[in-house]
């Protein structure tokens, strides 16, 4: 999953472990206490007020929508009754939420995630809402927030994407370049492993960062459309086509960090800070760990190299986050007003303001304050042909917690085992989809 993250601040470690054991089964419907709705002093019948479910629990973020709810009601004349909840209180409590008297809007995240309530009939869609925003975001995002019925029922606010970070003194001090390819990337790590560098930084002693390692080799090996079937419970774990993506995950592992499973994403990040890594594979809360600000000046980024021709580097692993409507919003009205504000560049604006570390999922917001990273990190996202989340947020939170994690730390201490752990997979698998 993906970092300690109470809300939508910069990602950081908890927000991928937000949906582990019990929190994933109560994504899906395990029966937890009821998350109460309503929490602030307004009434949701009010026609002055949208009451709004917030997961935005850090005092960053918090701050952020202050700000902008403010800015909302100025323009508006409709004031926002937040009912913020702990981070991960919210995630493990979010199907029995949905299903009682939930608040009239509600944080969430793209992809699956916000698809499986939309088929649940827990979410009402917005298209309506998408008339006014549509021309602010690229094709990608847009389909990032419609449900499997093609109807939009999510308005994104940031994202930020996952790539190979390097040093930039490193590489020209070795006369390295940016490979594009699969051969140039395994001709880079031998020659950095020759230069007595960890090729690969690698950390996953926290089990989510493996999820994003296979998340772009699958999608580079076998394309953007069997990824998303793969997540979905719809392809096998057995095709040879997984396979494939495996064999060529363990081309590249010995030039990974050895005793990943023992080491965090931070401590894997110091070796990339100081040198003794060449390349790390992660999203770009990275530079969280770039303390020193001429370090973080050398800090750059590529694209997952190119595999199969045929899919090129077309696809982007870019988590994004924003917003729903519940299933029978009080004041749906005043609702829809909030939500196109809130697929604004004005509002996206606001947010940047308290949140350097990502960028806004707009095409229309204003850049012109953003780092060098967080422009290319824009550059990026905009030009991809397609967006994915991150493999808990593109399959089942379950499924990817209680079977993916340990298996693909298994896969890391034993590649050679991976015919029979494909098959324990897929077992689990039809067991877990099966139950929905």
């Amino acid at each position: 999953m993906h970092l300690p993250l109470s809300g939508l601040s910069a990602p950081t470690p908890s927000r991928r472990t937000l949906l582990r054991g019990i929190g994933g089964a109560a994504a899906l419907g395990a029966g937890i206490p009821l998350l109460s709705a309503c929490g602030g002093s307004g009434s949701a019948a009010d026609p002055k007020t949208v009451t709004l479910g917030s997961n935005a629990s850090d005092a960053v973020p918090k701050k952020a929508f202050v700000d902008i709810y403010a800015a909302f009601k100025k323009q508006n004349g409709i004031a926002v009754d937040v009912n913020t909840k702990d981070h991960n209180t919210f995630q493990e409590q979010i199907n029995s939420y949905l299903q009682g008297t939930p608040d009239d809007v509600f944080n969430w995240f793209a992809g699956y995630r916000m698809q499986f309530f939309a088929a649940k009939k827990l979410a009402t869609p917005i298209d309506d809402v998408w008339k006014t925003i549509g021309g602010n975001f690229p094709d990608a995002m847009k389909a990032l927030s419609k449900g499997e019925d093609g109807k939009y029922y999510f308005v994104p606010l940031y994202t930020y994407p996952w790539a190979l970070f390097y040093r930039k003194s490193v590489f020209q001090q070795h006369g390295y370049e940016v490979p594009t390819t699969w051969s140039q990337f395994i001709a880079l790590c031998k020659q950095m492993k020759k230069d007595k560098l960890v090729p690969i930084a690698f950390g996953d002693k926290d089990a989510w960062p493996a999820l994003g390692t296979f998340d772009q080799i699958n999608f580079r090996t076998n394309g953007y459309d069997f990824h998303v079937e793969l997540m979905a419970g719809k392809a096998s774990w057995t095709d040879a086509k997984v396979r494939a993506a495996f064999d060529n995950w363990a081309e590249i592992l010995p030039y990974h960090q050895d005793g990943a499973v023992g080491r965090t994403w931070q401590d894997a990040a110091q070796t990339l800070a100081s040198k003794k890594a060449g390349m790390y594979l992660l999203g770009t809360f990275v530079g969280q760990q770039f303390t020193d600000e001429a370090d973080r000046e050398d800090l750059d980024f590529f694209a997952f190299p190119e595999i199969d021709p045929s899919y090129g580097q077309d696809t982007v692993e870019a988590p994004t986050d924003g917003f729903m409507l519940s299933k029978a919003p009080k004041n749906h009205s005043g609702a829809v007003k909030l939500l196109e504000y809130l697929g604004s560049p004005a509002a996206e604006q606001i947010y940047l303001k308290s949140d350097p570390n990502v960028v806004a999922a707009s095409t229309k917001a204003d850049t012109s304050s953003y780092s060098a990273l967080q422009k290319k990190a824009y550059e990026m996202i905009s030009g991809a042909k397609h967006l994915t989340q991150f493999m808990d947020r593109d399959s089942r939170p379950d499924f990817t917690s209680t079977v993916m994690q340990p298996a693909l730390q298994k896969f890391i201490r034993d590649p050679k085992g991976i015919d029979g752990l494909l098959s324990s997979i897929e077992r689990q698998k039809k067991t877990i989809f099966a139950s929905s």
